[in-house]
């Protein structure tokens, strides 16, 4: 039996007495937890020394299993001198008691047949008793089930076998994620299901709904089944009332709120309160839209970050999406004009005009006349002849002047968007000018959140950039994600070493550093994660601050939950404080060092104060304090004693 309680999966033994879940211990891992609810205490089953998760019972009161990362096989980074652990995933038994054999145990082939009716009477003295569980010793009982080490998701047990779901190794090029189990008495595995999004088991064990690409079927739970046989879900049906679906959703986020969020005093809110007060508007909703407003009115009350909501049962209007060429227009000579093709940076092919790729026949100044043979309208902007022509291959007519006669036909491909391509330019335009600015002494560095995209675009920037003199990390409008401090750490690396090679350059270690000044510039855009970053840069005291406060929220994570109608909401259980013991300036953010204004106007006109302001001054700190390499000593010689060869 599987549940939830209070945010954490929960598994019941056969018999309801005792129940398990993993719960974080603040190192990184989690452990596994064990509640008997007889005595209501509450016992940790597992050190935590690997990451323990998803544990759940054996139906038939002999195992406990569960997910732990132990299997370590790092793999090196090809860009710098760090390793990753990836596929660190083990399936593990554990019995729960002393006299149940491991389901690994050597076996007898020889071992005398068991007697008619003996094993039964076992099993009904065991129901008839309940589960027991040996608590001492329970996790050097465990032991690792042959399944290879990976990347798991939902894991459920049966009568004699556990089931999971395995997801696609990082790494590899498989997309697939097969529904397994593995037979305990036959002690191999099978597979199910080649690929499922999901699955849910019945009661009895023998049967499992399975969920994919958003159809869903019944299947045995049996080698090699298929899912021809589809439920028809398009045919169901159910009554609703309304208003009372929305006054349990409504219910449903204050309790979560009561109970999960970082603050049990609700910063002094009376809570049961702003219960009746904003439960009381749910008598005038009229459609899913007034719902979302009232819950976001209430969980506005806690004046947090990562307080959302959004979705459910709502009606959208049909979509479709504008075709985009990577331009800027012009309306010259009743036509319209090519004013600027957007170059991204040269050294990035990620994304690229389409009037840009090679052997396109079309120049800045041309004109473009018709798509698809129909001409462009002037008295409408010309995105209007590209709806519904986004990612799709396009006749354009184009001439070096407003007339048909001699116009000229170009297929290109048009794109869905133009904002990683307007963004690159903006990125390299910022590059170039720094570089000028101070003769190639001065890197920069733009880094637009603090998720996989801003790890990758850090990386990706900071080896072409780490041998300056000086680095601006520019993290404006940065829209958070993960807390930075791999981030910080990357760019933040003590000098330990530096190695001579008679044949090639002096290397200084960590290899992949920047070891000059750096400056940070913020603005009140960045936030979240982005607030995090420059909060770390200055608790760690790399640089100083440039630019404008930051947004100020760090009241989190968002964890999300889900809603009857496929709505979500967030509730955040956590706070950032410092070093010091200082909670974080939620709604206030991170100050800068050397305030400067962000200047719409004068960013319009061409100049960014904020990043001429960096410049200045980490050219002041590298003549201040510049970069120290020690060059080599000098070469010991050996001096040959009186009488002696020299030798040895």
């Amino acid at each position: 039996m599987h549940g939830a309680l209070q945010g954490f999966e929960v598994s019941w033994s056969s018999d309801s007495r005792w129940l398990t879940y993993a719960r974080g211990l603040g190192t990184g891992n989690n452990a596994v937890f064990l509640f008997d609810t007889q005595n209501g205490r509450r016992h940790q089953v597992t050190s935590g020394y690997y990451n323990d998760i998803l544990p759940v019972f054996d139906p038939d009161g002999k195992y406990i299993y569960y997910y732990f990362d132990r299997t370590l096989a790092p793999i090196y980074s090809d860009l710098d001198a760090t390793w990753v652990y990836p596929n660190v995933t083990n399936i593990v038994a554990v019995a729960l008691r002393e006299d149940v054999a491991s389901p690994l145990a050597p076996r007898n082939d020889e071992e005398p047949a068991e007697e008619e009716g003996e094993g039964e009477e076992e099993e009904e003295e065991e129901q008839a008793e309940g589960v027991n569980i040996d608590l001492e010793g329970f996790e050097s009982r465990a032991v690792a089930l042959p399944a290879e080490a990976g990347n798991y998701g939902t894991l459920r047990a049966i009568s004699g076998k556990v089931v999971y779901r395995r997801r696609p190794r990082s790494g590899s090029s498989a997309n697939r994620s097969p529904i397994v189990y593995y037979d305990l008495e036959e002690r191999k595995e099978e597979t199910i299901l080649e690929d499922a999004d999901g699955f849910a088991v019945s009661a009895d064990g023998k049967k499992m709904l399975v969920a994919n690409n958003r159809r869903r079927a019944i299947v045995d739970i049996k080698p090699s089944q298929k899912t021809e046989d589809q439920l028809a879900t398009g045919d169901l049906e159910m009554s609703v009332n309304p208003r009372e679906e929305w006054r349990q959703m409504f219910n449903e986020v204050w309790r979560t709120y009561r109970d999960v969020f970082y603050d049990p005093g609700m910063h002094g809110l009376d809570w049961e309160g702003l219960r009746r007060h904003y439960g009381a508007l749910l008598e005038d909703a009229v459609t899913r839209w007034d719902v979302n407003f009232v819950i976001g009115e209430l969980i506005g009350e806690v004046n947090a970050s990562h307080t959302y909501v959004g979705g459910g049962d709502t009606e959208s209007p049909r979509v479709r999406r504008v075709g985009l060429l990577g331009i800027d227009w012009a309306l010259e000579n009743g036509a319209y004009r090519i004013a600027r093709i957007v170059r991204g940076a040269p050294w990035d092919i990620e994304a690229r005009s389409p009037l840009a790729e090679p052997g396109v026949d079309v120049n800045e100044g041309d004109y473009i006349l018709a798509v698809n043979g129909r001409p462009l309208d002037i008295r409408v902007e010309p995105f209007a002849a590209f709806e519904g022509l986004a990612g799709v291959a396009v006749l354009l007519t184009v001439n070096d002047r407003p007339s048909m006669d001699g116009a000229r036909e170009v297929l290109v491909e048009t794109l869905t968007s133009e904002s990683r391509l307007r963004n690159l330019e903006w990125i390299e335009a910022n590059r170039r000018r720094v570089d000028e600015a101070t003769d190639g002494r001065v890197g920069y560095i733009f880094v637009p959140n603090t998720a996989i995209s801003g790890q990758t675009e850090l990386v990706r920037q900071f080896n072409s950039q780490m041998l300056r003199d000086g680095l601006i990390i520019d993290e404006r409008f940065n829209a958070g994600g993960q807390l930075p401090d791999r981030f910080i750490e990357k760019m933040n690396r003590q000098m330990v070493t530096r190695i001579f090679f008679l044949h090639g350059a002096v290397v200084t270690y960590p290899p992949v550093n920047h070891y000059g000044p750096k400056v940070m510039l913020i603005n009140g855009w960045a936030g979240s994660g982005g607030d995090a970053f420059p909060f770390f840069f200055k608790v760690l005291g790399v640089g100083p601050l440039i630019g404008e406060r930051t947004w100020g929220g760090l009241i989190g994570p968002a964890s999300g939950h889900g809603l009857i109608d496929g709505g979500f909401y967030t509730a955040p259980p956590g706070r950032l404080y410092g070093p010091d013991g200082v909670w974080f300036a939620e709604g206030h953010g991170v100050d800068p060092d050397i305030p400067v204004v962000d200047d719409p106007g004068e960013l319009a006109r061409g100049r960014d104060p904020q990043l001429e302001a960096a410049v200045a001054e980490v050219m002041r700190l590298i003549e201040e304090k510049p970069p120290v390499f020690p060059r080599p000593p000098a070469f010991e010689r050996r001096v040959a004693s009186d009488g002696g060869s020299g030798g040895n």
